[in-house]
């Protein structure tokens, strides 16, 4: 998983409430298990209409296709449980949700895929969609390591997260390179369980 320390980018403002995730990447696009692929159908219903793009919608057009943030309004990622919904919004680029507040489930899948979903007041994320209304002036960074928003204007704008999910996207850690941190441990335990407990087979890690 990539680390996220500091983000300068597009932000595109998407002011609508409640986007479930069947609206972010729609059940008939859920057959594959790649996380690759799924970005072309991210907001399938939104972004095309008759198999043609929608001028209308923000990601069709510039400077918006390169967004890296999205600005949105309440109750992001609710409806089904569905991981591919965080998969198509990384796929397309998305590496930062900004959202007065999100669905549990898709705000605990958003960590676990590299994706920073930040809760921020609903005045404060009206200002942020004004900023990234601005076309190509709309770019926003986001410190991380700062837990930081900070505005075209200079002003910042705090947040909070928790100390254990930020460590883990500073250091680009999901559960596998959670589990890797502990190799060594791992390695030497499965060394003495080959001698005590030969019957067992060997479980042997991915390499880094």
């Amino acid at each position: 998983m990539d680390k996220f320390t500091v983000l300068t980018a597009i932000a595109a403002p998407l002011p609508v409430a409640n986007v479930d995730t069947d609206k972010i990447i729609p059940a008939r696009f859920l057959k594959t298990i790649k996380r690759t692929g799924l970005g072309t159908h991210l907001f399938d219903a939104m972004r095309y209409t008759d198999g043609q793009e929608n001028p209308d919608f923000v990601l069709n057009r510039e400077p918006y296709r390169q967004a890296q943030i999205l600005v949105t309004h309440e109750n992001f990622g609710c409806g089904s449980s569905r991981e591919h919904a965080p998969w198509a919004l990384l796929d397309f680029g998305i590496r930062c949700v900004i959202a007065p507040d999100f669905a549990d489930i898709f705000y605990n899948n958003s960590f676990k895929n590299g994706i920073l979903p930040i809760r921020l007041p609903r005045d404060l994320c009206d200002r942020l969609m004004d900023d990234a209304g601005n076309g190509a002036n709309s770019r926003l960074t986001v410190d991380l390591e700062r837990q930081v928003v900070v505005r075209p204007n200079g002003e910042e704008i705090p947040f909070e997260i928790d100390p254990f999910r930020r460590h883990l996207l500073l250091n680009g850690l999901d559960d596998i390179g959670q589990t890797l941190q502990r190799r060594e441990a791992i390695d030497r335990f499965e060394e003495n369980r080959t001698v005590t407990q030969p019957w067992f087979p060997r479980i042997t890690l991915p390499a880094n």
